[in-house]
């Protein structure tokens, strides 16, 4: 097959007799190995124009043979007989303009019977589209989308508001369940569990569940067992967990919860992998001497496939920002004109934060970033330029991998970490690879790899709350005494030594069970000598910041949690600069005027410190003041209540300052919008345009009737987010 492949490859056009003969052998492959049947099809689709035109019927009977059926559609081939219509009529969607494969066909089955579904499968398989195929059926009334970021949910979201008419669309916790029809809630876990009048669920879905697993070392996955879990006890819905490139998951689950593993190993896409490593071993295994050298040998490599998409994976925001620029300073000493001066974002950008950000340059060479630390609506549109092709190069973190749906046609497996220390096992390996090609965009796709790949371990992957070997104190605590193992008995007594009313409120807040006790044991000691330092509301003083952040800092971090380079004293001014300005750019003029007095920074341009000024303050206000701060705050709040009333003295209330920061100042029924990737400056603009009275459901509705997007104030970039929402 691998020589039938390559001779493909290598010839310009292949004679009648040729064809005939490939499509034979294609065919014969089917009966003894459909798998390499598929992968051989792919490549025959992807250099289709080689082979002779009058054999194209015989190709759509190999199409439909291994169950290709969106390929038929695609290619236009034309099918007469009665018995290919029929069955390419039993694979069209019931509810979607569109043709589904026969694994996905299958798998809808599943879903449809009485079992609960877990579905392993490639990145190009297209598990996502079976979420919308659910939807709109309308069979189940209630639904629970569960996925791990919120780029990842509103682009489910944009998919889905179609169905508005059968379903609310519930993307925050502050709004209220509909009754007079369906209601969608697509939410992260930690929303879920903070969701406190859910209506009876009939579905739940999890994309990526393998988050689930602790043993991937995601701080998040407790969130996501104790959501799932408490979903499953209290409404018994029907599941389907979807996610890539896994072999089992816990022994005993499928019984217990009357559901199927289906792993299919059908990919409607072909990735082929190219070793850059082993003719650079000596250089590339001596990262710090031969630096320069590997990164010429990936500029290089960039230049030549400059007439096709390429995302290169890098370990690190840090990484990132340094490789992009690199490239940059390659390009333009290569004297590559700028093409791209006209994309709408950069008139925002040079408004609201800086005509210097090297951003601005990177986008107009066709460079864009994607690291998690960029605001939302900048990594949306970064993504949308990259998606319809006014952008070739994407340099990014493991965001990619489970952030946001986007492929191309060439993979750069550059560093070989997540972070700076933890390897890149198989299975991240394998998402990275599944990024090459696109389902009916790219039939093949290539991955470039500058490492070594590591070793194909089975994935296992274990559901903590089930299996519980592990399972950690927190989500222990949520299960009852029965559901626990005898291995864990100790732990569990441990658990239950702590008072009911204590238990009850560690439980609720869902995070570090017995840091949770030291800071009630802290507060109880400390409550009258401290009293003016936890019992204030609204605004805190520097002292009681200091105080508050430091009993969260010490004892709500998880043992192995990475906080570098955030220091506590650090975190306190931050929050409380960002808290008093109420706004990002104090934040980024602060850091500006530090990092410049620091003798690192001494031989370095203006420029490029306003640059590190901008990614730290970006990367603290989107894990620290967006998520890490509000939920400490919201613990440390329920907390000092707690010890505030059972000793009789009036407690404190942090919400409000608590929710200024998390929703950056935008006013409470406006917030939604920047759950949808509309930027905060078009927000403060509609301020004076909608009333405080409207209710957060009807803003977007307004916006688009009364064309409120067309108004003078609004810059184009910000009239796009906008009207295309």
């Amino acid at each position: 097959m691998e020589e039938t492949i390559n001779y493909i490859e290598s010839t310009d056009k292949i004679n009648f007799e040729s064809t005939f003969n490939i499509y034979k052998y294609c065919s014969a492959l089917i009966v003894e190995d459909e798998q390499k049947a598929q992968k051989l099809l792919v490549n025959i689709l992807g250099n289709k124009s080689k082979f002779e035109p009058h054999l194209d019927f015989v190709l759509a009977d190999l199409i439909e043979g291994v169950g290709f059926y969106p390929y038929i559609k695609k290619e236009d081939f034309k099918i007469t007989s009665t018995d290919a219509l029929i069955r390419n009529a039993y694979h069209q969607s019931d509810n979607l303009d569109k043709v589904l494969h026969e694994d996905q066909k299958y798998l809808l089955s599943l879903i449809n019977s009485d079992k609960n579904v877990i579905v392993s499968a490639p990145t190009s398989f297209g598990k996502s589209l079976l979420i919308e195929e659910i939807v709109a059926t309308s069979k189940f009334e209630n639904i629970i989308v569960i996925q791990p970021t919120l780029a990842l949910l509103d682009e489910t979201r944009r998919k889905l508001m179609k169905y508005d008419d059968r379903y609310k669309l519930i993307v925050r916790t502050s709004q209220e369940p509909s009754i007079e029809k369906g209601n969608l809630f697509l939410l992260t876990a930690e929303r879920v569990n903070e969701f406190k009048n859910l209506p009876r669920i009939d579905l739940i879905i999890i994309d990526e569940f393998y988050k689930l697993s602790t043993k991937r070392d995601d701080e998040r996955a407790d969130s996501l067992n104790n959501a799932f879990n408490y979903v499953l006890k209290t409404f018994n819905p029907k599941f389907y967990l979807l996610g890539p490139n896994i072999d089992s998951i816990s022994e005993g689950f499928t019984e217990k919860y009357n559901a199927i593993f289906y792993k299919t190993k059908s990919s409607l896409v072909d990735t082929k992998s190219i070793d850059i490593y082993s003719e650079h071993k000596d250089y590339f295994d001596k990262p710090i001497k031969f630096k320069e050298y590997k990164e010429n040998i990936l500029f290089d490599l960039l230049i030549s496939l400059q007439n096709e998409q390429s995302i290169i994976y890098c370990s690190s925001p840090a990484r990132v920002r340094y490789l992009s620029s690199q490239f940059l300073k390659y390009l333009i000493e290569k004297n590559y004109p700028k093409t791209n001066d006209n994309l709408d974002i950069i008139e925002w950008i040079k408004i609201n934060i800086s005509a210097e950000w090297s951003l601005l340059d990177l986008l107009s060479l066709e460079i864009g970033i994607h690291d998690g630390a960029l605001q939302k609506h900048i990594t949306t549109t970064i993504i949308d330029y990259f998606n319809t092709q006014k952008i070739k190069y994407l340099f990014c973190t493991s965001t990619i991998i489970e952030g946001v749906n986007t492929s191309a046609k060439n993979i750069i497996y550059f560093d070989s970490t997540k972070g700076r220390r933890t390897p890149i096992d198989f299975f991240d390996y394998s998402n990275i690879k599944g990024r090459a090609g696109r389902l009916m965009v790219h039939y093949i796709g290539k991955i470039y790899n500058f490492n070594e790949i590591p070793e194909n371990n089975q994935v296992v992957i274990d559901i903590p709350f089930f299996e519980q070997n592990p399972i950690s104190d927190e989500v222990l605590i949520n299960l009852e005494d029965v559901e626990v193992k005898d291995s864990n008995k100790e732990q569990l007594n441990r658990i239950n030594e702590l008072p009911p009313n204590e238990r009850d409120l560690i439980k609720q807040n869902g995070v570090q069970v017995f840091g949770q006790k030291n800071i009630i044991d802290t507060i109880r000691t400390e409550l009258k000598s401290k009293y003016h330092l936890i019992s204030w509301s609204n605004y805190p003083t520097k002292q009681q910041l200091e105080y508050i952040l430091g009993l969260a800092w010490n004892n709500l971090l998880k043992p192995n949690e990475t906080v570098r380079p955030m220091t506590l004293n650090k975190l306190v001014t931050v929050t409380q600069i960002y808290g008093y300005n109420q706004n990002i750019w104090n934040l980024v003029n602060s850091t500006f005027s530090y990092f410049k007095g620091l003798k690192e920074f001494e031989s370095v341009s203006d420029n490029e410190i306003m640059d590190e000024a901008i990614r730290d303050s970006f990367q603290v206000l989107k894990h620290w003041l967006e998520y890490k701060v509000p939920k400490w705050l919201s613990v440390i709040n329920s907390i000092q209540e707690f010890v505030c009333n059972e000793s009789g003295l009036k407690p404190g209330n942090y919400t409000y300052f608590s929710n200024l920061i998390e929703n950056d100042f935008i006013r409470e029924n406006l917030v939604i919008l920047s759950e949808y990737g509309i930027p905060t400056s078009a927000i403060r603009k509609l301020e004076n345009i909608i009333s405080a009275k409207t209710p957060q459901e009807e803003v977007m509705k307004i916006i688009k009737s009364e064309r409120l997007f067309d108004n003078k104030i609004f810059i184009e970039y910000e009239r796009n987010k906008l009207k295309n929402n």
